[in-house]
């Protein structure tokens, strides 16, 4: 049986890692999530992560960290060099999930995208309309999205209500809707690494 395993991770992935999980029969992997909600705030992830890592340290010798930079300016990375720990790679999880190539050409197809995955897709009320108040002031839609052309959601799963939740954003922020279905990309070759070694 091997080590056990604890994943911490953004709240924003707790699903697919569990699916994950879940398949591929890795009991001796834990998750410990952090709310998905410092999407918002990210200059406050490096600190709870910290304080994450610390609490579980003890009690894990092999701990992995499901973020990827996700906006911290390099401030998650001081952190796990600090405490060994490795994470996912990549700047977000836009392209952990696309896969860096896919995502580089996506961007310089349009840089004026804005991404949507499956966890946003089915909280896009809750995490961005809602938070840029654009359900009590649609004419704030210009000011935030005035410089996007297209959505693009990355899909994790085959799911017909999440694809119809992305092209009902799309239409809401007045932007052209393109699918690209990703499937789990570098986080499930990364949990395996992890889990496996």
């Amino acid at each position: 049986m091997p080590e056990p395993l604890l994943v911490i991770a953004c709240g924003a992935l707790a699903r697919e890692i569990t699916e994950l999980k879940n398949s591929q029969g890795w009991d001796h992997m834990h998750l410990a999530c952090i709310d998905a909600w410092l999407h918002n705030r990210p200059e406050q992830i490096p600190d709870r992560l910290r304080s994450k890592i610390r609490k579980y340290k003890k009690d894990y010798a092999h701990i992995f960290v499901a973020y990827a930079d996700c906006g911290t300016g390099g401030e998650i990375d001081k952190v796990l060099a600090a405490e060994g720990i490795e994470r996912l790679p990549g700047a977000h999880c836009y392209e952990f999930f696309a896969g860096a190539d896919r995502f580089a050409a996506l961007a310089e197809a349009e840089p004026g995208t804005f991404y949507l995955t499956d966890f946003l897709a089915e909280h896009f009320e809750r995490f961005v309309i809602k938070p840029l108040k654009l359900d009590s002031h649609p004419e704030l839609r210009d000011t935030y999205f005035g410089n996007y052309r297209r959505l693009v959601f990355l899909s994790q799963t085959p799911n017909g209500r999440l694809l119809y939740a992305a092209r009902d954003a799309a239409q809401q922020l007045e932007l052209e809707f393109e699918h690209v279905h990703c499937g789990f990309g570098s986080l499930a070759s990364s949990l395996k690494f992890q889990a496996e070694r």
